[in-house]
């Protein structure tokens, strides 16, 4: 279950992609004995188009058995769930753009509950970092799934490789009752968001809020909380959502990051909320086009609307 550090943002409903039913079933992954016993008539294979999880006509994805996977193919062992052993295979190519740029993945992510999104979103992680991690980066020599899939080994050197998530700090700032939004060149028109960015080693989730705001704004901030976390699985991120204010007004851009950035009142950030678009690119009446419920820049959103009414 997800614990969010502000009780408020439970009211905003559940962050998606967080949640999720499985089991992950340490113990098994680890014993091949067990894991072995475990595949068999019950198990249960997540049917995947690709990295596009196939869904069915009551709109749940859809679930096979070890029969409908190629004999060939790496399977993941995604956990337990109803006691049932769940797995997924490695498809033959990982990801080659970003989430905006997939507009089947856009609608799966509308369509699918909460728990069904959680398992999708940690599968195809899981799934996508195998397909692009079959070499070594040490040696470049073929890697081989190890411990249900949540690891690799080289089958030259020995290394050990294991999945990786990326954290990225995704911010709100405030300055006397108004929030800065900016938009990036690839967002569809009149889109804004939080704004956001890698988190780079040797800082502080604060350290990296503060260097982003202010390379990608000019905006000094301060008293940096923390407020929770969403996995963001394209390709493997964890998006940090946080909240900071500014005594600094003027903003200046990076045209490199940014193609504009904005004050916006709270009258405008609640108005553009209630009127968010159901299709990415489509337009709202709202002042602007706030992100989809399925990304945490709305759940942040819809949390500072309930902390400053």
């Amino acid at each position: 279950m997800s614990h969010p550090a502000h009780p408020e943002l439970a009211r905003t409903g559940p962050i998606a992609f967080a949640g999720s039913p499985i089991d992950r079933a340490d113990l098994i992954r680890v014993d091949p004995d067990a894991l072995s016993a475990r595949m068999d008539w019950r198990a249960k294979v997540l049917l995947l188009d690709g990295l596009l999880p196939q869904i069915g006509e009551d709109g749940a994805l859809l679930w096979g058995t070890l029969a409908d996977v190629d004999q060939d193919a790496e399977l993941v062992f995604l956990g337990l769930l109803d006691d049932k052993a769940c797995f997924a295979a490695v498809p033959d190519d990982g990801a080659t753009g970003p989430a905006y740029a997939m507009p089947r993945a856009w609608a799966a992510i509308q369509q699918l509950s909460p728990p069904d999104l959680a398992i999708y979103g940690g599968a195809r992680s899981l799934v996508d970092w195998h397909a692009r991690h079959r070499f070594c980066a040490r040696c470049g020599s073929a890697t081989k799934p190890a411990k249900g899939g949540w690891q690799r080994n080289c089958s030259n050197c020995q290394a050990q490789h294991f999945p990786r998530t990326d954290p990225v700090t995704i911010m709100l700032v405030e300055n006397e009752g108004r929030l800065l939004l900016g938009r990036q060149p690839r967002f569809p028109p009149r889109s804004f968001s939080a704004l956001a960015g890698f988190v780079e080693p040797g800082e502080t989730i604060e350290e990296a809020v503060a260097r982003e705001v202010w390379e990608e704004a000019g905006l000094r901030v301060r008293d940096v909380e923390y407020i929770a976390t969403q996995p963001w699985p394209f390709p493997s991120q964890l998006m940090i959502g946080c909240y900071s204010q500014t005594d600094d007004i003027e903003i200046t851009l990076d045209v490199e990051e940014l193609e504009e950035a904005r004050w916006f009142t709270r009258d405008e950030v609640e108005l553009a909320m209630d009127n968010v678009p159901t299709e990415r690119g489509a337009d709202g009446p709202g002042p602007f086009n706030a992100p989809p419920p399925a990304a945490i820049a709305h759940s942040l959103m819809k949390w500072w609307l309930e902390k400053t009414k």
